[in-house]
């Protein structure tokens, strides 16, 4: 039984009316209350992914016991292990952080004020492949984990829970956890019930079976997430929006690699690597050069698009609105303030063109090669062979960590890694010597694009990699340099040749004179 299905919920109705089910109308309670059953030093695990659907009310009462205490005090004891999705927002990862409350994170942040305290070395910091990280806190990698916190749209009379604007690991934080807070948040559009398909595949290795999702649009599991009412120590009502950042404009930078891009896919069609009227199921990644990418397709030939990423961004439901795209697939709507009132004000059309699966599921190696999918991700830097930098500056600070697209970039049927060609004003080239950090290695990394060009290294070798992103994707300014080291480090020889102290010379340039141009 679903709440939109049997009553007339809207956003103006009461809060109480989304919890129907009595079991759980007897566990309503303040947030203050339920931050009161979070214990100090416990691992937690937060509903949330980009910044949608995350818990709103409780993670700030925790901070708010950990700053009384200190005031009290001098000091607290909230020191919490934190897992969730993604990232989540100010909301959640910034006031804790804010409060000094958390001791370790995983899988993925991108919030200032963590990602300093994390560079810092403050707060230990773990990335994992997003679509492992369920399996890998089953296996107890992570201890116990004693507190979910998991935002829902709503609680039917049956006790089954409707998830909001994501899905991410909540159902397995449910099933996990020793004990549950739910919040139970009316902004979500209770409307969106029918288009989450929560599968879970918890066989261990050898006893697992085989994911029968065929079709990008198909549903193969439950539109509701659950857990025993046992669990449940506590319901919050909020009434509270996602935080998901607004999206900037593209720049030039950005509809430049957008035209590149598509070219390329014209390219590909032309050689029968694609079929012709609706491509491959195509996958983006977080932020304003990914979603820049995105819009471009609005103008473009194509119709009835599959999608299969882990986010819906803005761009996307332009695509939907205009038809280029069908249907996408997605573990979150993480959608700017404008575009998500957008959406819920046309909430049953939209309902009809996606569906929200457990990141398990929507960032699965297995799914994502068999659908074959063509993989699209922003790059922190790439070296001159081809390995890809998605995470560190200067090799040692992390920007918000690996996300999906170690699952997309290594199993897309193919990989595209996208960059403007330099930072900072030009101080900063994005193609370097030999990358002071790699995510994805040579052998994962099929295209590289920037507004300069597009390098192919499907079936060559590592010099005539080399040779090809250089001439392609480098910067003008940065080309010389680039080809003068590796001339230089062919005459000393190897199958990948390199001059490493001379290759990092080029981020200590950077730290003693603020750009890598040679001088």
């Amino acid at each position: 039984m679903s709440l939109s299905h049997t009553s007339s919920v809207s956003d103006t109705q009461s809060q109480n009316d989304r919890v129907l089910g009595p079991r759980f109308r007897e566990k309503i309670t303040s947030a203050k209350a339920a931050a009161r059953l979070v214990q100090p030093a416990a691992t937690v695990g937060l509903s949330g992914f980009g910044g949608a659907n995350h818990p709103k009310a409780v993670p700030p009462a925790i901070a708010r016991l950990a700053d009384e205490q200190r005031a009290r005090e001098g000091h607290h004891d909230y020191r919490l292990g934190l897992l969730t999705g993604a990232s989540t927002a100010r909301g959640a990862d910034g006031v804790l952080a804010d409060a000094g409350a958390i001791a370790w994170r995983v899988p993925y942040n991108a919030d200032a004020e963590l990602r300093r305290q994390i560079n810092d070395l403050e707060v230990d910091y773990v990335e994992v492949h997003l679509s492992r990280l369920a399996q890998q806190v089953r296996e107890g990698y992570f201890g116990r984990m004693h507190t979910a916190i998991v935002e829902v749209a709503g609680i039917t009379a049956d006790g089954e829970l409707i998830p909001g604007s994501s899905l991410g690991n909540n159902q397995a934080w449910l099933d996990e956890a020793d004990q549950v807070i739910l919040e139970v948040n009316s902004w979500q559009p209770i409307e969106l019930d029918g288009a989450h398909d929560v599968y879970q595949n918890l066989g261990l290795p050898l006893n697992g079976t085989p994911i029968p999702l065929k079709h990008v649009n198909q549903h193969i599991g439950s539109p509701h997430l659950h857990v025993p009412i046992e669990k449940v120590v506590a319901v919050v009502l909020t009434d509270l929006p996602d935080e998901s950042p607004a999206f900037t404009d593209p720049d030039a930078d950005s509809r430049a690699m957008a035209g590149i891009i598509l070219d390329f896919f014209e390219h590909e069609v032309k050689a029968g690597r694609m079929p012709a009227d609706t491509l491959l199921p195509l996958q983006s990644g977080v932020g304003n050069v990914a979603n820049a990418v995105l819009a471009s397709l609005a103008t473009s030939q194509y119709r009835g698009l599959n999608c299969y990423s882990e986010l819906i961004q803005d761009g996307m439901i332009d695509l939907i609105d205009s038809g280029v795209v069908g249907f996408a697939s997605a573990t979150a709507l993480a959608l700017s303030p404008a575009k998500f009132e957008q959406v819920k004000k046309n909430i049953g059309f939209y309902r009809d063109h996606i569906v929200l699966r457990p990141q398990e599921i929507s960032n699965n190696p297995e799914l994502i090669r068999r659908l074959g999918v063509v993989a699209m991700n922003s790059m922190v830097e790439a070296d001159i062979y081809g390995n890809v930098n998605s995470t560190h500056v200067n090799g040692t600070r992390v920007v918000n960590g690996l996300g999906g697209s170690g699952d997309y970039g290594r199993n897309g049927y193919l990989s595209v890694f996208m960059s403007p060609s330099t930072a900072k004003g030009g101080a900063i080239s994005k193609i370097v010597p030999f990358a002071a950090h790699i995510d994805h290695t040579e052998h994962d990394t099929q295209v590289l694009v920037t507004e300069r060009g597009l390098a192919d290294l499907r079936g060559l070798s590592p010099v005539r990699r080399a040779r090809t992103i250089i001439d392609n994707v480098a910067h003008p300014d940065y080309q010389g340099a680039l080809n003068d080291y590796l001339e230089r480090a062919r005459a000393k020889g190897g199958h990948v040749p390199h001059l490493f102290d001379e290759a990092f010379e080029w981020y200590a340039r950077f730290e003693r004179t603020g750009s890598m141009l040679p001088q």
